[in-house]
């Protein structure tokens, strides 16, 4: 089994096109296959307790889902518009995509504006990074009617991309764990929370798992296709990096909910694993160069062979467990993307 890389294509009928709800399974109910270097079960999700213990520490994601996608116009030309990260001058990174939703627009010009429903958006330039003539990411600048809130509120939808079936309310983008009175939050649903219920979280308290939150609002997630992750702002507070050091030093396993979770607890991770309590903006990237030190293990939904959460995953996790994982979940018939089945993996 290859531990370096992972070579493994998707059957469509493996990818989740709506909530599980809409297929008439619970959140918490979706599959979740637990997996280490020589062991894979397969489970249910609402069963995870089965496989934590009393002083584990899981460590989840906070940040609300914005409906991010509004249409607009550039002259004749209807496009969509993916709002990715507010940055602190107020102006916005943007991806703009075809009006049918099948793909990036990429041949556009700075100074060009796009109408919006209450407003308009003025491309300033190109994000650093990309390609001549193959724009994906545009810093912009927003005028709006009202706050991008309340525009968003009433004028934006989830972004969804063209494998989900049919359009679906920002509740069903939406975790338990969403603090709604953050903003600006995601661009899109910090996916790995989404299974968890309010009944679930109150039965693995009961059991004596602890839970402490990072904020990290993150970008849109088509950029990460064979290309790393951009730069997203993020908090750590000091009252995690204390729950996160103590469970360490206790022995316990630290399980990060999410390769956002992963990211932002690895930005300020010692050598030795310890966190110190951050905020920012990251622009870490896990990989050889860069193993993942703070986690001991990583739930996760499961990714498409090209994304770059693979890499963040063999990164912080070992190559060999996740290349075991892989191999389990498209023998087990499980379901990928943001709708779909889920995964506990423990480090090597």
């Amino acid at each position: 089994m290859p531990t370096s890389q992972l070579s493994l294509s998707v059957p469509p009928e493996r990818v989740a096109g709506a909530p599980p709800e809409a297929r008439g399974t619970p959140r918490d109910r979706v599959r979740l296959l637990v997996g280490t270097s020589r062991v894979v079960t397969h489970t249910r999700f609402d069963k995870l307790s089965d496989y934590l213990q009393p002083g584990d520490l899981l460590v989840v994601n906070t940040s609300p889902t914005m409906a991010a996608a509004v249409r607009g116009a550039i002259g004749p030309t209807g496009v969509g518009v993916h709002f990715s990260s507010l940055h602190e001058d107020g102006n916005w990174s943007v991806e703009l995509r075809r009006a049918d939703n099948t793909g990036p627009v990429l041949d556009r010009q700075p100074g060009e504006v796009v109408k919006l429903a209450a407003g308009f958006l003025t491309l300033l330039g190109p994000e650093a990074g990309q390609p001549d003539g193959q724009v994906r990411l545009w810093r912009a600048a927003v005028n709006v009617s009202g706050t991008m809130g309340r525009f968003m509120r009433r004028h934006g939808k989830p972004i969804r991309y063209a494998y989900v079936q049919g359009e679906w309310p920002l509740a069903a983008y939406q975790t338990v764990f969403a603090d709604h009175s953050a903003w600006p939050g995601s661009a899109e649903m910090p996916s790995a929370a989404r299974p968890f219920t309010r009944s679930l979280v109150a039965g693995l308290r009961r059991s004596g798992v602890n839970f402490a939150s990072v904020a990290l609002h993150s970008g849109v997630s088509s950029l990460e296709a064979h290309e790393s992750p951009r730069p997203e702002p993020f908090v750590v507070s000091q009252e995690t990096a204390n729950a996160v050091n103590e469970a360490r030093h206790s022995g316990r396993h630290v399980i990060a909910v999410g390769t956002t979770v992963t990211r932002a607890l690895e930005t300020v991770a010692d050598r030795d694993g310890s966190v110190q309590a951050g905020r920012g903006w990251t622009d870490l990237v896990l990989g050889l160069d860069r193993p993942g030190r703070a986690i001991d293990g990583l739930i996760t939904g499961w990714h498409p062979p090209e994304a770059s959460h693979l890499q963040l995953l063999r990164a912080a996790l070992g190559s060999e467990v996740v290349a075991r994982a892989y191999a389990a979940a498209l023998d087990g018939e499980y379901l990928w993307h943001e709708f779909g089945d889920s995964s506990l993996l423990f480090r090597r």
